[in-house]
């Protein structure tokens, strides 16, 4: 971990020097995790195919890598993106403190962030999760003003609510089997054959139909995002030497919890709805031990060599997720090489991986000559509303 630096003005972004690699590090590697979960279940194909039995083609060898990334990986990976959302935002806040337009200047970092993802839901990719992530980075903004037990009583009830959703009468009526059928062949035709405004016109016409998905979603994002300013806050990531063996424990109870509950969720069919509860839990859990054990490892000396290729990744983030967008959207959609639901996922995880290497060798090269990437420069440039300085030197 590198010392603590004093900090810049408050006017300006965080400097390369100042950043903590542990940080950087875990959101590259949780890249690779939306990205497996994202090229696997919805470039390749509809994001509705999982509510469906699986095709009697596809074989048992991509039967068991779904299987895993589901239990393993899919909504765990953007649950510990959320985490490190929470954090960016409780360390930019606390890097601003000395500066009286504070408010302003988050305020317009997240409305900068609302006007990027809108551009990438409706013209690039209707999977987009920055439109969700500026919401309830909104929502939680205010609470930086307040006191740590808040930020915990606010994750804590949030949290608390998402588990219990799936016991309620649904907010958002979600379709019948028929139709996803019918959706699904639909899909395929309007992605896999179409050009790009008919995949644009495709994607827009679906975007009602995916708002449950976002609902059940949304109260989660807001409580990792409360957990993540909270970690910050109590110094836990920010000092991690000092908090080594809690992050061992954590790391340990988070993943053995998760994978027990992930278990029992499969074997207790008596519970009904309960199950997916469990499963929500389990995936709250699992991302929670996934960050504690990377940090633990990021903290020691053999992991933070090992480790230190998804740095320069990580801190490209918002680039390289875009990035991906718009490769995979190439790849998959008619436009480009129209692999669509023609591609098993095993071909899909391979794709996806190349990308992802190729993404760690970019962000490397990248960096030597620039201090942030082309879509993090414009960001901070609009949220400060000066253009900063991009190249080194």
């Amino acid at each position: 971990m590198q010392p603590q630096r004093p900090a810049e003005p408050a006017s300006a972004p965080v400097n390369p020097s100042e950043r903590i690699d542990a940080i950087d590090a875990l959101r590259g590697l949780t890249l690779f995790g939306v990205l497996a979960i994202n090229i696997t279940m919805i470039f390749r194909v509809s994001i509705f195919e999982q509510f469906l039995p699986p095709a009697a083609t596809t074989s048992a060898l991509d039967r068991a890598i779904l299987a895993f990334l589901m239990a393993a990986i899919e909504m765990k990976a953007f649950a510990l993106f959320s985490l490190l959302f929470g954090v960016g935002l409780a360390i930019q806040f606390e890097r601003l403190a000395a500066n009286p337009r504070r408010a302003l200047l988050l305020s317009r970092r997240l409305t900068v962030l609302l006007a990027i993802g809108l551009i990438h839901l409706l013209l690039i990719w209707n999977g987009d999760i920055l439109v969700e992530y500026s919401l309830a980075g909104f929502i939680v903004l205010p609470l930086l003003w307040g006191p740590r037990w808040l930020l915990a009583v606010g994750a804590a009830l949030l949290l608390a609510f998402y588990l219990v959703t799936p016991l309620l009468p649904p907010v958002v009526a979600w379709p019948t089997t028929a139709w996803l059928r019918d959706h699904v062949a639909a899909a395929r035709q309007a992605y896999g054959t179409g050009g790009y405004f008919e995949i644009l016109a495709f994607q827009i016409r679906e975007l009602p139909v995916m708002l449950p998905l976002h609902v059940w979603v949304f109260p989660r994002t807001i409580a990792l995002f409360l957990f993540g300013m909270l970690a910050w806050r109590t110094d836990i990531i920010r000092r991690p030497a000092e908090h080594q063996g809690l992050l061992v424990a954590v790391a340990l109870t988070g993943i053995v919890a998760g994978v027990a509950l992930n278990l029992a969720e499969q074997r207790l069919s008596w519970l009904g709805a309960g199950r997916f509860s469990l499963d929500r839990l389990a995936g709250v859990l699992l991302a929670i031990g996934y960050a504690a054990a990377a940090l633990a490892a990021l903290n020691t000396w053999t992991g933070s060599k090992l480790l230190a290729w998804a740095a320069p990744l990580g801190r490209m983030a918002f680039t390289n997720y875009l990035l991906q967008s718009v490769i995979c959207s190439w790849i998959f959609f008619g436009y480009g090489f129209g692999l669509f639901g023609r591609t098993g996922v095993l071909t899909a995880l391979a794709i996806g991986t190349s990308i992802y290497v190729a993404q760690v060798l970019f962000s490397a090269q990248w960096l030597r000559y620039f201090r942030f990437g082309p879509v993090e420069w414009l960001w901070r440039s609009l949220m400060y509303g000066t253009a900063k300085p991009l190249r080194r030197g």
